[in-house]
């Protein structure tokens, strides 16, 4: 089986199924709720482990009650964690998301900047036959150094840009393919063009950029283009995102194109919309061959 490291987030996701959105000051009675293991680190490397990878996540679990539900779902999911901080013992990072009957969401979420994480000791053995490692900048330290380690190696190095962070610049050094999203802009970047520019310049070999619905940009040393995402009946959006970083890491890690990496993971993403939550798409659509 190919096998795929991911660095970054994790966290604890609350999800709440409404009809509408409250406005200021106004309660409403959610439909459903669930509770699931999530943060784009660990989705993607849940969805690189269901088409058949074997995915190791680096990130920060840590030893409060509430951290043990992340575990218990990385090991249903026979993901390997290698935890950056096992000693944390606040609450983990927890979203609050609300999903409406139109499959829009809404997200509250500290993300990463309440944990304090050391960049942590590299495990060698993990690098033995990885075929693509992703680090999503949310833990920086530790996605320097992971991603470093690797490009040294002659890894292939995704970085899941979905914002603009600090130090991002000197990530960037070991990145070999960047995945955008519409918010991801560099310092003194205004559009499409700018941030290609931007990240060419500094070395990066295929950059896309994806824009929710609409077709994915791309561009790489052999070709460029757009990849159509395909129409669904939108059930909900959550995850989305990080479900095509997992599904674009393991296809490229069987050796698909990055075009043709990038059609199968519109295709999951796309897929993945048409049911709730972030796990029932797996449900519907079966391990792919590796």
């Amino acid at each position: 089986m190919t096998k795929g490291i991911f660095v970054g987030l994790s966290t604890v996701d609350v999800v709440y199924t409404v009809d509408e959105f409250p406005s200021a000051n106004k309660k409403v009675v959610a439909l459903s709720q669930d509770v699931y293991a999530g943060g784009p680190a660990a989705n993607a490397s849940i969805t690189f482990g269901h088409l058949g990878g074997t995915p190791t996540l680096v990130t920060v679990v840590g030893r409060h009650p509430l951290a043990s539900l992340v575990r218990q779902e990385l090991s249903r999911y026979s993901i390997r964690l290698i935890d950056l901080n096992p000693d944390f013992d606040d609450v983990p990072v927890i979203s609050s998301i609300s999903v409406n009957r139109l499959g829009e969401r809404n997200i509250i979420s500290a993300n990463a900047t309440r944990v304090n994480t050391p960049a942590g000791q590299l495990d060698e053995s993990v690098f033995m036959q990885a075929s693509v490692i992703l680090v999503d900048g949310h833990y920086m330290q530790a996605c320097q150094l992971w991603a470093r380690a690797a490009h040294a190696r002659g890894i292939p190095v995704v970085l899941d840009a979905g914002s603009w962070k600090d130090e991002t610049e000197e990530l960037l050094k070991s990145i070999d393919t960047a995945i955008c999203s519409a918010d991801f802009l560099p310092p003194e970047c205004g559009n499409e063009d700018d941030v290609l520019n931007y990240l060419r310049n500094r070395g990066v070999k295929n950059i896309a950029i994806t824009k929710g619905a609409e077709s994915v940009r791309f561009v790489s040393n052999d070709a460029s283009g757009a990849v159509q995402v395909p129409q669904v009946q939108v059930a909900d959006t959550m995850g989305a995102g990080d479900i095509f970083h997992g599904a674009f890491c393991y296809y490229s890690s069987i050796g698909f194109g990055f075009a043709e990496a990038l059609g199968e993971a519109t295709r999951i993403a796309a897929e993945s919309c048409r049911f709730r939550g972030t796990r029932e798409w797996m449900m519907h659509l079966t391990r792919q061959p590796s």
